[in-house]
């Protein structure tokens, strides 16, 4: 069975790459390629993957220089075209930047850095990053690490979300119960995560690969990267 070709974008100030190589090169075995910020070419990527970390520096806004890298331009056009596109954390704000996604992200409601793990409700299993999770399994745990992860959008973008069925997690409590005490930043309605209305955009601000290798004690977050990989091809 052929496998999907992975491509990290790393910019300056990326953090993450590396974890989510490891995670799909050493532990999954995927065909994965690192794709520097300046280039312009995503080497025949199947699914493009925007890392967390701290692209400039998250000077000006998180995401608000990288999204002028010339790889994005790439990107763009790759995901206007179609194909897949994954952005975690700073990856989520990346996209939010550039359009691809719609909605803001503002500073944590604390208004400080919050590092923990989390519990996120699947609010839709039918897109190609959730659809294959297991029957039952519709509260995932996943750690959060970011200090801009309030999610924000109008009335009429959140209109849209709920009626296109775009909102794919939520922050929740173990039980899958939505709750203002289980919302760690402010975000609006609880999301986590939000797809482009084809399908083949999405971003969400917990860190999956850090919730993929059992030395860790959880493996959560690969069920959305095996689910990717195995519907991308089909």
């Amino acid at each position: 069975m052929s496998k999907p070709k992975f491509g990290i974008v790393v910019f300056p100030g990326s953090n993450c790459d590396h974890d989510t190589y490891y995670v799909l090169k050493k532990l999954f075995n995927y065909d994965v390629n690192f794709l520097w910020h300046k280039d312009t070419d995503l080497n025949g990527s199947d699914i493009v993957i925007l890392p967390g970390g701290f692209s400039y520096g998250d000077y000006l806004r998180t995401g608000a220089i990288a999204k002028f890298s010339p790889i994005m331009n790439e990107v763009i056009n790759f995901a206007d075209k179609g194909g897949y596109v994954f952005g975690i954390c700073n990856g989520f704000q990346i996209l939010l930047e550039t359009g691809l996604l719609p909605g803001v992200m503002l500073k944590n409601i604390s208004l400080k850095f919050v590092c923990k793990d989390v519990y996120l409700s699947v609010e839709n299993k039918n897109t190609a990053f959730t659809e294959g999770i297991q029957k039952g399994k519709n509260v995932l745990k996943i750690p959060i690490a970011h200090g801009e992860g309030n999610y924000f959008a109008d009335k009429e973008t959140l209109n849209q979300l709920l009626d296109n069925d775009q909102i794919v997690f939520k922050y929740s409590s173990e039980d899958g119960e939505i709750t203002d005490e289980s919302n760690p930043n402010g975000s609006v309605m609880n999301i986590a995560g939000i797809i482009n209305k084809k399908g083949n955009v999405f971003g969400m601000m917990p860190h999956p690969e850090r919730s993929s290798d059992a030395i860790l004690g959880k493996t959560d977050g690969s069920l959305i990267f095996h689910a990717l990989a195995n519907n991308i091809l089909n």
